[in-house]
C-alpha cells in the first residue's frame, strides 16, 4: 500500500455521511451511534484520504451477521484483526478509501480512545498541524512502507492518546 497525505479535503464530511447512510441501513436497530473518527474527521488536519468509520452497536456478534451486505457495498470482512472486540472492514484495497471499526456500546476504552482524540485535535489546531507534518513527512521518507510509517508515528500517537484522554476525562468526555 502507497502511503499518501494530502492537504484536508472538505468532501471528506460529506463522504463519510453518504457512507454512515449506507451503514446505518444495514446495521438497522442494532446499531447504536456512529462517529466519523480518525484524520479525516479533523478539519484541516493533512490525511490518508481513506475514511475512519466508527459504528458502535449493542451486541458485537451480531455485527457478523452482517458481512455478506458489507460485502456487497464493497468492504472486506477482516474479523477482529488484532483487536480484540472490534470489527474491521475496509474498502477500495490497495487504494482504501474507507475503513469501518465497528465496536459494542460498553467497550468504553476504545470508543472514548477514538473520540478523545478526534475530538482534542479538533480544539488543538497546533497539536493537530504537527501531527499532520509528522505523517506528511514519514509518507516522504516511507512512500511504500505502511509498517515503516506507521512505527514512525507510533509515538506521538500514544503521547496524543495520553493527553486527550486525560482532558477528556477531567472534562467529562461527552
Amino acid at each position: 500500500m502507497n502511503v499518501v497525505i494530502t492537504e484536508y479535503n472538505d468532501n471528506w464530511k460529506e463522504a463519510f455521511s453518504e457512507e454512515a447512510l449506507k451503514i446505518k441501513d444495514i446495521f438497522g436497530d442494532e446499531l447504536t451511534n456512529i462517529h466519523h473518527i480518525g484524520s479525516t474527521s479533523v478539519p484541516g488536519l493533512k490525511s490518508k484520504p481513506i475514511i475512519d468509520i466508527m459504528p458502535v452497536v449493542k451486541d458485537i456478534e451480531k455485527t457478523d451477521s452482517f458481512n455478506e451486505r458489507m460485502e456487497q457495498l464493497g468492504y472486506e470482512c477482516m474479523g477482529e484483526l488484532g483487536m480484540k472486540g472490534r470489527r474491521y472492514f475496509r474498502k477500495g484495497g490497495d487504494n482504501r478509501t474507507h475503513q469501518v471499526h465497528v465496536f459494542q456500546g460498553d467497550n468504553k476504552e476504545d470508543i472514548t480512545r477514538h473520540l478523545a482524540v478526534r475530538d482534542y485535535l479538533r480544539t488543538h489546531p497546533d497539536e493537530a498541524n504537527r501531527y499532520g507534518d509528522l505523517k506528511e513527512n514519514l509518507a516522504k521518507q516511507f512512500p511504500r512502507d505502511i509498517e515503516a510509517y506507521m512505527n514512525g508515528k507510533d509515538a506521538f500517537v500514544k503521547e496524543l492518546e495520553r493527553k486527550a484522554l486525560n482532558g477528556y476525562e477531567m472534562g467529562g468526555g461527552r
